[in-house]
């Protein structure tokens, strides 16, 4: 994990607020870049913690184990049912595995719908830090095109 990714989870531990740091503003970039108004999407994460261990001063992120994610599913659940949302994009290999299930595979599946009760609209597309970890300019620019063109996918087909 990026180190601009573990300040990011370590951010939106202490402030309670998803997507707060360079992910979540890459995020919101590619939102507006798909002409997608940032504004009215409702973001959270899948995984309501930030598990992690100390490195000095650094919190390093890990990866949440089966039971915290199935601990953290019934938030998820109640934020959908109030929210009602027409779509859900899970974020992300961990996202994915919570919303669409363990068989999901980000890149394969990037974009596909999936049968869900949870919206009429279920897909999924990459987390925007794996954006930030690609390893040069080139590559995060090809990277976040990319992405751009999976969420103005999704937004064509749900007009």
């Amino acid at each position: 994990m990026s180190a601009g990714r573990e300040r990011e989870l370590d951010q939106e531990d202490k402030t309670g607020e998803p997507f707060v740091g360079p992910a979540g503003q890459l995020l919101r970039q590619a939102l507006e870049d798909a002409g997608i108004d940032p504004t009215g999407v409702y973001l959270t994460n899948a995984v309501k913690h930030f598990k992690w261990i100390e490195r000095g001063k650094r919190r390093i992120h890990e990866r949440p184990n089966r039971e915290e994610i199935l601990a953290c599913r019934a938030w998820l659940d109640e934020e959908v049912s109030l929210i009602k949302p027409r779509v859900l994009v899970a974020l992300g290999a961990t996202a994915a595995s919570v919303v669409i299930g363990s068989a999901a595979r980000v890149l394969r599946d990037r974009g596909k719908r999936f049968e869900s009760p949870l919206a009429p609209f279920v897909t999924l597309t990459v987390h925007p830090s794996s954006i930030l970890r690609s390893p040069d300019a080139l590559s995060r620019r090809r990277a976040m095109a990319e992405f751009v063109r999976d969420l103005r996918a999704i937004a064509a087909q749900v007009g």
